[in-house]
């Protein structure tokens, strides 16, 4: 069963429409939507302690402490 040329034109024309109605969407919510506020800064502390407690065990899952 073939389309129609005016069918087939309507359809293309709806699904044009359509896009360009998202595209002016995300635009739009892009512009409105207020900057997030940056997060605490990183606990150099805590990431240093975390390595180096994964450090020691990669060196006992060696064998390599003795």
């Amino acid at each position: 069963m073939a389309v129609k040329p005016q069918v087939l034109a309507a359809i293309s024309a709806a699904i044009q429409e359509f896009m360009l109605e998202e595209e002016l969407a995300m635009q739009a919510a892009a512009v409105m939507a207020p900057a997030a506020p940056p997060g605490p800064p990183p606990n150099l502390w805590g990431l240093a302690g975390r390595q180096a407690a994964m450090q020691l065990r990669t060196l006992m899952q060696r064998r390599s402490l003795r």
